[in-house]
């Protein structure tokens, strides 16, 4: 079996993190598999990339061209949305010709057109796609947010400068119907219950077979390593109750710095803590340091963007817990990342998240969007879980779950039955 993995990038974001894992494990397994990326960034001969320099930003340039103009040249959500109206036929490359099964990831910013995905459906090969926000099952949105019309059809939309009735977002909307409505060989796969619901409630994709398969997780990857000796060797304090908060960027504001924050001020003021019992570290992106930076109650050591696992499984097993304060997470990445560490996640639990934590047993599911409930799950990992959690049995029930090897193997079994239903037909 011959299986093509196209994601826009090979590992920069969430979905290009977990289509990669994914492309290793079925290598491993003995699969023959490529990925076809935009934004190549490693020496792999099992990553190809498409187009050449400047093919690559006049198709991302566009897209935004066109959402910028549409808004009037204004620059809010211009990154919040994707029309996909530009991108690459890729049907004509040996590597999808050779392939059995195509795999879509998340192939925004210039990479499939929506034109070029009716192109791959029309080839006749059994396509899965793998959805790692809401993009697929909404007009341009990746994230719906409270909004509920992509439950009967997009249009006013609250991402645009002026919404109306046939908007952008409704535009698109129509073009996607006409897209889904006879792609009987699309297999959708998402990687949370949660966001199968939002698709089951769709009205593009609800007509969809929908499978959920998690992001899978390498033990060789992430480790549990000594406390004290990670301290040490990252130059955290080693007296202080240490708070990681991690993502591809910090500041966006979907990811909920600032429920962080307030949750770490909480806590001070009702002397769970003194100020300079606690410190927070943070990994990713930072679009504005100095903002965020004088917002911080407390001492903090930054890392900046974070690629190597090693150094990953180091911040994990020096901290005390992981904090996630997402709005929505479809699926909640740095959470197993953590688990894997002997690391407590404290999360909100409205999305993704339920998936992967059960309240106080592996973890903390706090009060959607309450800062006083995220305080107390911080309070709740630095003390009480420290010794009434087994390390070693979150670890291992993470990689009885999300190993390479276990998702590995839901997806040879999806593919299997794709090949064997296009033999039948």
């Amino acid at each position: 079996m011959r299986v093509l993995i196209i994601n826009t990038s090979e590992k920069t974001g969430g979905a290009a993190i977990a289509a990669r894992r994914l492309m290793e494990s079925l290598h491993t397994a003995g699969t023959e598999v490529k990925m076809l990326v935009l934004h190549k960034e490693s020496q792999s001969k099992l990553v190809i990339p498409v187009g050449k320099n400047w093919q690559k930003k006049c198709t991302f340039l566009f897209e935004r061209l066109v959402i910028w103009t549409n808004n009037l040249f204004s620059r809010k959500n211009l990154f919040t949305v994707s029309i996909a109206n530009t991108g690459f036929n890729v049907t004509r490359l040996p590597a999808f010709r050779e392939a059995d099964i195509i795999h879509l990831h998340w192939i925004n910013q210039g990479m499939l057109s929506i034109r070029n995905i009716q192109e791959i459906l029309e080839s006749g090969k059994p396509v899965v796609w793998t959805m790692h926000d809401m993009w697929e099952c909404t007009a341009i949105c990746h994230h719906a947010h409270t909004c509920t019309l992509f439950k009967s059809e997009c249009r006013n939309c609250r991402f645009l400068r002026f919404p109306g009735r046939n908007d952008l977002a409704h535009r698109v909307f129509k073009k996607k119907q006409k897209l889904f409505a006879h792609a009987d060989q699309l297999n959708i796969v998402a990687v949370s219950t949660w966001l199968s619901s939002q698709v089951r409630q769709s009205t593009l994709l609800q007509e969809k077979t929908v499978s959920v398969i998690p992001n899978t997780l390498s033990p060789a990857d992430f480790r549990m390593l000594d406390k004290a000796s990670s301290r040490k060797e990252l130059d955290l304090p080693a007296d202080k109750h240490i708070i990681l908060f991690g993502a591809a960027r910090i500041d966006d504001p979907i990811k909920g710095v600032e429920y962080l924050l307030q949750a770490l001020r909480l806590l001070i003021k009702k002397n769970h803590f003194r100020q300079e019992e606690l410190h927070l570290a943070l990994f990713g992106r930072i679009k504005h340091p100095e903002k965020l930076f004088a917002a911080i109650p407390v001492s903090y050591t930054y890392f900046g963007r974070i690629g190597d696992t090693g150094k990953l499984s180091q911040l994990y097993s020096a901290a005390d817990v992981t904090v996630s304060a997402s709005f929505y997470e479809t699926f909640g990445q740095t959470l197993i990342e953590a688990q894997a560490c002997g690391c407590v996640p404290v999360s909100f639990g409205n999305s993704g998240q339920a998936d992967i934590i059960r309240h106080k047993e592996n973890g903390f599911l706090a009060d959607y969007l309450s800062a006083d409930s995220l305080a107390e799950g911080i309070r709740w990992g630095v003390t009480e879980a420290q010794t009434s959690l087994s390390k070693e049995t979150m670890r291992s029930r993470v990689f009885e779950q999300y190993s390479s090897e276990v998702v590995a193997k839901e997806y040879l079994t999806l593919y299997q039955n794709l090949k064997k239903k296009k033999v039948i037909q």
